[in-house]
């Protein structure tokens, strides 16, 4: 099967590689990526899939299905298009968006065979507000057996884990003064803010290692002869499971309330973006990607031995079985959200990704498709993660 999907690529490489470099020319960040959703959504309609835009509220996600008159399993490939500001697709989002879109209509082609259903699904925003995390929460999964994707790195790696993550904004609220003829008047909001750097910097001593809090502050005041009322603070917390996180959110949130005693301030605490939840690779599904993988590459595939980053795919894989392989770009040093990284997806090497992707991604889905012991492995594998507790999806400002 794998020489068919090699034949269905070539009838489509020039288009995929057309419509990657357009992404790379015009890059939109997070919802706000209406022409890319559009050449998208174009291509996926001249091959016979079925449109919907706009899914619950998210004006630039789509769901692109193609079903075969048999019945069978459905396989979903979940397509990312926004881009850094100030860098473009330095995270290899326009490789991403046409190898998933490839490969649903490589697995299109040969489904009037094995049955089933094809889903090419459109996520919005995954470098900010996380479109996966809401589709996930409003059901957008739930008749989906699988779901994949595959990552452009510097050299390949399985899908391992991520960090789950929160993002918290701290808005510390207290009186301006004049700071030199007036100072006992003045309550300062950003000394409310500085306590708060000092509590979470103690914390720091009593986390585990794989916890992460970094911050910034956004808003400090305006002169330094006015005392701030008003300051800000924007968090990014991440641990390796959600229950870990959740733990570490509630010492934070009392770190923010100790600061704001000792200061006079008041403070209240936001999300400012959504929460990602740890991904939970199956393992199953990841044995056989991987495995088809090696059939198009002679590259080494590293085990990715511990999370260092974090996505929307994490909530996704919560409720459906879910994989995120890093296919390489044959550089080790490539370091993702940079300029550089962008302009390799336009080289040789990010045209090899799509290839790989596409050919990988298509073939464990015809697996799928017609394997269904296969597939009964890694449903009872998510299910048996879900029963052991690998799962909690309650966030930390709940």
């Amino acid at each position: 099967m794998m020489e068919k999907f090699l034949n269905e690529f070539k009838s489509i490489k020039d288009d995929l590689v057309h419509i990657s470099e357009e992404l790379y020319q015009h890059p939109e960040l997070g919802n706000e990526e209406f022409k890319s959703k559009q050449l998208l959504v174009n291509y996926l309609k001249k091959n016979n899939f079925k449109i919907e835009e706009g899914l619950n509220n998210i004006p630039t996600s789509f769901r692109a299905t193609y079903t075969s008159d048999l019945p069978g399993p459905t396989i979903a490939y979940l397509a990312e298009y926004d881009a850094l500001p100030g860098i473009g697709h330095g995270c290899g989002h326009n490789l991403i968006a046409v190898t998933s879109m490839g490969a649903g209509i490589a697995l299109s082609k040969i489904m009037e065979q094995t049955g089933g259903t094809v889903i090419v699904l459109g996520t919005p925003a995954e470098e900010s507000d996380g479109a996966k995390v809401l589709m996930a929460e409003q059901g957008i999964f739930n008749n989906i057996d699988v779901a994949m994707m595959a990552h452009p790195g510097g050299v390949s790696e399985e899908s391992g884990a991520t960090l789950a993550l929160d993002a918290i904004q701290f808005a510390f609220t207290g009186k301006t003064s004049h700071a030199a003829a007036a100072p006992e008047q003045g309550i300062n909001a950003l000394d409310g803010v500085i306590q708060l750097f000092n509590g979470i910097n103690a914390l720091r001593e009593h986390v585990t290692p794989d916890v992460r809090m970094h911050g910034v502050i956004s808003e400090g005041g305006t002169a330094a002869n006015v005392v701030p009322d008003y300051a800000v603070a924007q968090f990014y917390f991440r641990a390796e499971t959600r229950r870990t996180l959740n733990e570490v959110v509630q010492k934070v949130k009392h770190i923010a309330d100790g600061a704001a005693a000792m200061t006079g301030t008041t403070v209240e605490l936001s999300n400012y973006e959504l929460s990602n939840d740890n991904l939970v690779t199956n393992q199953h599904l990841s044995k056989q990607f991987m495995k088809n993988l090696r059939t198009v590459t002679n590259e080494p595939i590293q085990t990715k031995d511990k999370p260092s980053g974090s996505s929307d795919i994490g909530n996704v894989s919560q409720v459906v079985p879910a994989i995120h392989p890093i296919i390489g770009m044959n550089d080790k040093s490539l370091v993702p959200h940079t300029k550089r990284f962008a302009d390799k997806t336009v080289t040789e090497d990010g045209r090899a990704f799509i290839k790989k992707g596409v050919l990988s991604l298509a073939q464990t889905g015809y697996d799928i498709l017609t394997d269904s012991k296969l597939l009964e492995t890694i449903k009872q594998e998510f299910d048996n993660n879900k029963s052991a507790g690998a799962r909690l999806a309650t966030y930390g400002l709940d």
